[in-house]
């Protein structure tokens, strides 16, 4: 580390330009145990400005053939295309960086196109993360044919980056032939057609594919008819472990066709159905699936689904029969009484762990209620901690499946 801010102050010197204190504070804080550098632009007890295209020349250049650096946490900052211009010779040139997170950059189309051709060759680079950045439909389709070259990527995050049906489409046909990808999230593409293509081509890639570990389409506008189309797949696929549809037009009949998944398919493990609208009756489908002795589902969010005391209960009765479910997220449904002294029990006898559910019982007049509170599957995905820990920069969920060494970013509960 003293020669990394011996070469920084060097090369400041050299190019005019004031050391960046949010810089020298993260190398005088050292290099994390994992080999991972946080710079985030969004820490409260950081000083300095938020990294720019001009921070990136200089960094690029201390940390090419420094082998100690294994990750880049460089969220929430300026970074633009000039900036990534940087990024992408430091991605060529680096044999040892493994993880990159640019989340909520200002890195556009043509940025995405040189950090895409930056990968051809690359060899080291395991996770990388675009979320945030509005890198369209043209920066997404130079990563989708990254995909196809590029042999060490695991897991990448193109969420809320503005894609459009047709490179949602090629990240499908890709996946259908690439072996290495285990984890994708194309969360909130904008879709304007009402056919669900992006659905139907996923689904096709599902049936193919038997290396993808998890996979993220949240806010799709996916009606009960894709997700039958993702049904079908998915009853064909034994590797799927987490599969996240957040946000979209599941119902009822939608939550039958996964129950029908989970009855014949077991290898799912993490399901999240997080603001949709499956009611009492798709939380009944579900519930009795998850009775069954050979489901292996850990983790189940059904958070805003508008369900009332029958469905909730159900899933109480379910979590008493099943001992393999271990997560359960109800808030934003109705939670009467009967329902809150049910999960209360559940929570008091340690069934259901208060840091594996996003409610915790209290009692006032006699009368049992649930508050909310901050745990979840996506706990601190978008957030940096404020108290300086490090954090994890992703999803709770993934620390379930640690045990398949796989991190994108579903993450540990701790998490965040």
């Amino acid at each position: 580390m003293e020669d990394l801010k011996k070469r920084y102050l060097s090369l400041c010197a050299e190019v005019q330009q004031p050391p960046n204190t949010c810089v020298w504070e993260a190398l005088e804080n050292n290099i994390n145990s994992d080999g991972s550098l946080k710079l985030t632009g969004n820490d409260q007890l950081k000083h300095g400005d938020r990294l720019t295209a001009e921070d990136m020349l200089i960094l690029s250049k201390i940390f090419v053939g420094n082998s100690a650096i294994k990750g880049l946490d460089l969220r929430y900052n300026n970074i633009t295309d000039k900036g990534a211009v940087y990024i992408a010779h430091l991605i060529q040139e680096s044999e040892s960086l493994q993880s990159l997170d640019l989340m909520c950059n200002n890195i556009e189309a043509d940025g995405a196109e040189v950090i895409a051709k930056s990968l051809h060759k690359n060899i080291s680079l395991k996770t990388l993360r675009m979320t945030g950045n509005k890198i369209g439909n043209n920066g997404a389709l130079q990563l989708a044919a990254m995909l196809q070259v590029n042999a060490s990527l695991e897991e990448i995050d193109v969420s809320d980056c503005d894609l459009a049906t047709q490179s949602v489409i090629a990240f499908a046909i890709v996946l259908k032939n690439n072996r290495r990808i285990r984890a994708i999230n194309i969360s909130r593409p904008l879709l304007f057609s009402l056919q669900e293509e992006t659905t139907v081509h996923m689904a096709q890639m599902l049936v193919v594919n038997k290396t993808l570990r998890e996979l993220h389409m949240a806010k799709h506008d996916m009606t009960d008819t894709g997700v039958e189309r993702l049904c079908e797949a998915l009853k064909l696929n034994v590797s799927l472990r987490y599969l996240d549809l957040r946000c979209n037009r599941i119902t009822r009949d939608g939550a039958k066709f996964l129950s029908e998944v989970l009855k014949q398919n077991p290898s799912l493990e993490i399901l999240d159905l997080s603001s949709n609208r499956i009611e009492d009756d798709g939380a009944v489908y579900l519930s009795e699936a998850i009775k069954l002795p050979h489901s292996k589902l850990k983790a189940l969010s059904v958070t805003s689904n508008n369900i009332g005391k029958k469905g909730l209960m159900s899933f109480n009765e379910a979590m008493k029969v099943d001992s393999c479910l271990t997560h359960m997220y109800i808030w934003g449904n109705k939670l009467e009484e009967p329902v809150c002294i049910a999960f209360s029990q559940l929570i008091s006898s340690g069934r259901l762990l208060e840091e594996h559910t996003d409610v915790s019982p209290y009692e006032v007049d006699g009368h049992v209620f649930l508050a909310e509170t901050s745990h979840g599957l996506h706990r601190h995905y978008y957030l940096t901690s404020i108290n300086g820990g490090d954090g994890d920069s992703s999803n709770s969920a993934l620390a379930l499946m640690a045990s398949d060494s796989l991190s994108l970013q579903i993450y540990p509960d701790s998490h965040s």
